[in-house]
């Protein structure tokens, strides 16, 4: 079994016990910074991906990173995962839970890169576009590349839209390419 099936699996499961408890927002919370702590340390990945050392150890590493701001629901399911022999999984899980946990609450992430940074009112027309399509809440990730020349390229899910000026020229480049001059 892949991976990411099992991470699907422990998520979901840790979604229907937060919400049986009513804390689905704490845990979700908890999960938000054990992911950001996770990313970046690359120290603490090796710790939990390490099959050598042992699950006490692992525990005691999370217990002082995490058992003080979390949930008792979060840091039992840490614990619990890592005495299974998960603890190589907890940040994909962790990350498989805060998709389902967007897909329940209908959050729909978008990222808009731009030649230029947008101004705010720019941000919150494109926001409110995106929402009346897809009828969810929409967080906007904002990235400038000036590669693009000009115009933008926005990504919602697997969708995209490049309206920038770098795709035009490559097109009119390639139109031109193809044509036979007589």
């Amino acid at each position: 079994m892949s991976e990411l099936t099992v991470a699907t699996r422990y998520a979901k499961s840790l979604i229907d016990l937060a919400t049986e408890q009513k804390a689905l927002e704490l845990v979700k919370t908890d999960m938000d910074a054990f992911v950001k702590t996770v990313r970046n340390s690359t120290e603490l990945q090796a710790v939990l991906a390490n099959p050598i050392i042992a699950h006490d150890k692992k525990k005691k590493i999370l217990d002082a990173l995490f058992a003080a701001g979390f949930n008792k629901t979060t840091a039992a399911f840490l614990r619990i995962m890592v005495d299974k022999g998960r603890a190589g999984i907890l940040f994909v899980t962790a990350q498989e839970f805060v998709n389902q946990y967007n897909v329940i609450k209908n959050i729909i992430k978008a990222t808009v890169v731009s030649a230029a940074p947008l101004s705010e009112e720019n941000k919150k027309q494109l926001t409110a576009e995106v929402q009346t399509i897809t009828g969810g809440t929409v967080v906007l990730q904002a990235k400038v590349d000036p590669s693009l020349i000009g115009g933008f390229v926005l990504s919602v899910g697997d969708r995209q839209i490049d309206t920038s000026v770098l795709a035009s020229l490559k097109r009119i480049k390639k139109d031109f390419a193809q044509k036979v001059v007589l």
